[in-house]
C-alpha cells in the first residue's frame, strides 16, 4: 500500500537520526573549552559525555513498548520536542551540575529517535525497497559519529562551544513539523509494562557503562568501585533472566530472539560498533599528538571516511536485492580488514594521501556491512516486533562502541608503558659509545636536556607502536567476526 508523503517522512526521519547520533561525538572536541567556561575538573567534564551515553542507552530499552502503547508518531514527536528543548538548555547551561542534568535529559529524550526512525522506514517502504531504506537510515547513523568531531571543532574554533548544542534547534524544529504534518501513526498494543524487567536491565546497562567509563581512571578490577559495578550488573542480569522465564509479559519479547537473522545480526552490529567508534577515538590523538596535525586538519583528513561510507551505502542500497547480502557483508569485512592492516603499518609520519586512502576504504567497507546487515536483521522478523528489535539493535551497536573505545584505550595505555620500558632497555651510557663524563664541558652541561629529549622520543616511538598494535587488534576482531556470516539466511529466500 502506497504511503503518502514518503519522501518528506524520510527527510524528517533522517534529520532526527543525524541530530541524535551527531550529539554522541560532536561535544568531544569542545570539552576543554567547556571545562574552563563551567569551572569543572577533568573528572567532572567527562560526565558531559558519560551522562548522555548512559541515559541514552537505558532509555533505548523501553522504546518498543512506548511505541506500542502510545503510538509511534506520538513518541517520535515528544522525543523530538524534548531533545530540541534540552539542546537549548545545554547551550545555555551556566554550571557543570546544570550541564550534566540537561545532558541526562537530552539522552533520555533522544534515545528513541534512532530505533523509531529505523522501524518507521521499514514500515513505510515495501519489502523490495528495504535495502534502499536502510541505506538512507545508515547514512545518518554512520555519518553522525564521523562528522561530529569535525563539525564540533569548526563550531568551537570559529564561534563558541555552546553552538555545539544550539545547532540542534533549527534541525529539531524542521523535524518536528515534518513528523507532525506527514508521519502516519502506528497500531497500538496493550502489553503491560514489565517494571521489574526494566529495572534490572537498567542496572545491567548502567553498570556496564559506568564500568567502561570509570575503569581506566581507577584501575579496573583493582578498585572497589568497579567491583561494585560488576557485582550489581551480574546480579541484575541473573534476576532478569529468572524473571523473564517466569513472567507472562516480559520486558523484551522472547519470541523475537527466536529469529536467527536478528540474533546473528546483533552479534555482527556489536563488532561494527567496536570498529566504528574505536577507530574514531584512536585516529585524532594519533594525528595530533604524534604527527602534529592541527585540529581542523584532522577533521578534514577524516572526512573521506564519511564520504566512503556514503558512497558505499548509495551503491549497496541498489545491490541488496540483486546480490546475496552475505557476499556484500563479507566484501565489507575484507575492505575493513585491509584498511586496518594498512593502518597497522603507519609510522610517526604518515602522508595525508595514505590517511585519506585508508580512511575512505574503511568507511566504504563499513558501509558495505551496515546496510545489508540492517536489512537481513528484519527480513524474517514479524512486523509487530520491529520497533522493539530496532531498539535492541541500536542498543547493541552503542554497547559495542562503548566497549570498543574502553578496550582500545586500556590496551593503548598498557602497551605504551610496556613499549617504553622495552625500548629504554637499549639506551644506556654504553650503547652510545660515549658517556656524559667524556663529553666536552659545554655539552656535558646540556646533557640533562639531551636526556629529556631522548626520553621524549622514546615515549613517542612507544606510543606509535601502541597505536599500531591497537589497529592490528581491531583487524583481527574483524577477521574473527567473518564466520558469523554463516549464521545469516538470505532474505530473498524468505520473502516470497
Amino acid at each position: 500500500m502506497a504511503v503518502p508523503y514518503r519522501g518528506l517522512i524520510t527527510l524528517s526521519i533522517m534529520l532526527a537520526t543525524i541530530m541524535q547520533v551527531l550529539d554522541t561525538t560532536i561535544a568531544n572536541v569542545a570539552l576543554p573549552h567547556m571545562q574552563g567556561s563551567l569551572s569543572a575538573t577533568q573528572d567532572q567534564i567527562t560526565w558531559v559525555l558519560t551522562s548522555y551515553i548512559v541515559a541514552s542507552a537505558i532509555m533505548t530499552l523501553p522504546t518498543g513498548w512506548m511505541a506500542g502503547r502510545y503510538g509511534r508518531k506520538n513518541v517520535f514527536l515528544v522525543s523530538t520536542a524534548g531533545f530540541t528543548l534540552t539542546s537549548l538548555m545545554c547551550g545555555m547551561a551556566g554550571s557543570i551540575e546544570a550541564m550534566v542534568l540537561y545532558r541526562v535529559l537530552q539522552g533520555c529524550f533522544g534515545a528513541a529517535l534512532v530505533p523509531l526512525a529505523q522501524a518507521t522506514l521499514l514500515d513505510i517502504n515495501p519489502r523490495e525497497k528495504h535495502g534502499s531504506a536502510m541505506a538512507m537510515w545508515g547514512v545518518g547513523v554512520m555519518i553522525g559519529p564521523i562528522l561530529g568531531p569535525t563539525l564540533g571543532g569548526y563550531l568551537t574554533e570559529f564561534y563558541n562551544w555552546r553552538w555545539v548544542f544550539l545547532i540542534n534547534l533549527p534541525l529539531g524544529v524542521i523535524t518536528f513539523l515534518g513528523l507532525w504534518l506527514f508521519m502516519p501513526d502506528s497500531e497500538r498494543s496493550d502489553r503491560p509494562f514489565d517494571k521489574f524487567g526494566f529495572f534490572t536491565l537498567t542496572l545491567v546497562i548502567g553498570s556496564i557503562q559506568l564500568t567502561l567509563d570509570r575503569g581506566e581512571h581507577v584501575g579496573w578490577l583493582e578498585a572497589r568501585e568497579i567491583l561494585l559495578y560488576c557485582a550489581i550488573g551480574c546480579s541484575a542480569l541473573w534476576m532478569y533472566a529468572v524473571h523473564t522465564r517466569q513472567s507472562a509479559h516480559p520486558f523484551l519479547s522472547p519470541a523475537m530472539f527466536r529469529d536467527r537473522n536478528l540474533v546473528a545480526s546483533l552479534f555482527f552490529i556489536f563488532f561494527v560498533g567496536i570498529i566504528l567508534l574505536a577507530t574514531m577515538a584512536l585516529l585524532p590523538p594519533y594525528m595530533q599528538n604524534l604527527m602534529g596535525y592541527p585540529v581542523l586538519d584532522v577533521g578534514t583528513l577524516m572526512a573521506p571516511r564519511g564520504m566512503g561510507t556514503m558512497l558505499a551505502m548509495l551503491i549497496v542500497g541498489k545491490l541488496t536485492h540483486r546480490v546475496d547480502p552475505r557476499v556484500l557483508i563479507l566484501s565489507g569485512l575484507a575492505l575493513t580488514a585491509i584498511s586496518l592492516f594498512q593502518m597497522s603499518l603507519f609510522t610517526t609520519y604518515v602522508p595525508p594521501s595514505l590517511l585519506i586512502w585508508t580512511g575512505a576504504m574503511q568507511g566504504f567497507g563499513l558501509g558495505f556491512i551496515f546496510v545489508p546487515l540492517s536489512t537481513v536483521a528484519y527480513a524474517t522478523l514479524a512486523p509487530q516486533y520491529r520497533a522493539e528489535a530496532a531498539s535492541v539493535f541500536s542498543l547493541t551497536r552503542n554497547m559495542g562502541s562503548s566497549i570498543g573505545i574502553s578496550m582500545v584505550m586500556a590496551v593503548l595505555g598498557r602497551n605504551m608503558q610496556i613499549n617504553h620500558a622495552y625500548l629504554s632497555e637499549y639506551i644506556t651510557p654504553f650503547s652510545s659509545g660515549m658517556s656524559i663524563n667524556q663529553l666536552p664541558g659545554s655539552l656535558a652541561s646540556q646533557a640533562g636536556a639531551a636526556l629529556a629529549l631522548l626520553d621524549a622520543e622514546v615515549s613517542r616511538q612507544a606510543a606509535t607502536i601502541a597505536y599500531l598494535n591497537d589497529f592490528r587488534l581491531m583487524m583481527w576482531i574483524v577477521i574473527a567476526a567473518a564466520p558469523l556470516v554463516l549464521l545469516l539466511r538470505r532474505p530473498i529466500q524468505q520473502a516470497a
